[in-house]
């Protein structure tokens, strides 16, 4: 029989400790909060309206004290778009409820949820320990429920390491690709940055000598000492306009002079690898290749580093080891002979 608890209706306790909310002959929503409770009356009038109560403290209201903070103006604009879905995600699934009710577990289950999208899964903690140091001065949490949550991995069959480019492919990619095509792979190569950070460049900085450049990911500024292919490159494409180019001009552009992005760069990119045979080898391996022939210059890691700009020498190491092992084989085979 339903029962009727003060001014509440529709609630049914078919055995000790179950409290659902029965209506229609359905049981719509099982209770899991103790009757008489604020946490209680939030459910009941979310069943009963199909609205969704925003608490004071909510994640929505976090989220929003994140976005107007220097925390986050202060981040880099590449590090901001990464995170925007992210948080987009949080208020879509978290926004209106507290947040002192989200626990490990459901940070886990949102994690596993996401899990055929790893890179956005593990984005999911690292937002929300960044939304808990600013509401934690506001005494909102106690603790960072994200803090020591463990990353997922990359299935290995999902993996798809970047193979750096061999001698031939180098030769081969300057020897018969388009001028466009080039001027993009110099750049890769001889600026040993990411593919998002190649589309940045501008007439402006480049001085003949040099290119400059603050990093998309991590907001550093460089100075770059051109190779001579790379300058080269950028002379000839110099040369070919019309007109002196504005400095604001970027230098990859589209044929109508706008600004190329990032995934017109990749199609025409990946067109002419498979045009040439060179399929195998990605756009990001081009970084790769840059810090391999800075070691094989014999350039130790701070010297890569301030080239590459990598923030910590983990990755240089990954990507200097191989052609350290290559030269360290090669003084072997000589002393062998």
């Amino acid at each position: 029989m339903v029962r009727k608890v003060g001014r509440k209706a529709f609630i049914r306790e078919p055995k000790p400790g179950f409290i659902y909310f029965y209506r229609g002959g359905k049981y719509l929503h099982r209770f899991t909060a103790p009757e008489n409770t604020e946490e209680f009356d939030r459910q009941y009038w979310e069943v009963m309206t199909g609205k969704k109560a925003e608490a004071k403290r909510s994640w929505g209201a976090a989220i929003a004290i994140l976005r107007k903070s220097d925390r986050w103006a202060d981040k880099s604009p590449r590090y901001r778009k990464d995170l925007e879905p992210v948080l987009e995600y949080l208020t879509e699934k978290v926004g209106p409820y507290d947040v002192a009710k989200l626990t490990r577990a459901e940070i886990y289950k949102a994690m596993d949820k996401n899990k055929h999208r790893v890179r956005f899964a593990n984005y999911i903690p690292v937002a929300i320990s960044l939304i808990f140091k600013e509401i934690d001065r506001l005494d909102w949490l106690k603790a960072n429920p994200a803090a020591g949550i463990e990353r997922l991995k990359v299935p290995k069959d999902r993996q798809q390491p970047h193979v750096p480019w061999p001698d031939a492919a180098v030769a081969k990619m300057r020897a018969d690709a388009g001028a466009l095509e080039k001027l993009i792979f110099e750049i890769g190569v001889g600026s040993v940055q990411r593919p998002s950070d190649w589309l940045q460049f501008t007439w402006g900085d480049y001085d003949g000598d040099c290119l400059k450049l603050r990093q998309g990911k991590t907001d550093k500024p460089l100075l770059l000492p051109c190779t001579p292919a790379l300058k080269a490159a950028l002379d000839s494409a110099k040369s070919a306009l019309p007109f002196s180019p504005m400095p604001s001009r970027h230098i990859i552009t589209k044929r109508d002079g706008s600004r190329m992005d990032y995934r017109r760069m990749a199609e025409i990119m990946r067109t002419e690898r498979v045009r040439l045979g060179l399929e195998a080898f990605d756009l990001h391996a081009l970084r790769y290749r840059g810090v391999m022939e800075l070691a094989w210059a014999d350039c130790n890691d701070d010297e890569i580093m301030s080239y590459s700009g990598h923030a910590t020498k983990a990755m240089v190491i990954k990507y200097a080891g191989e052609a350290r092992q290559i030269m360290a084989a090669r003084r072997a085979q000589r002393k062998r002979q």
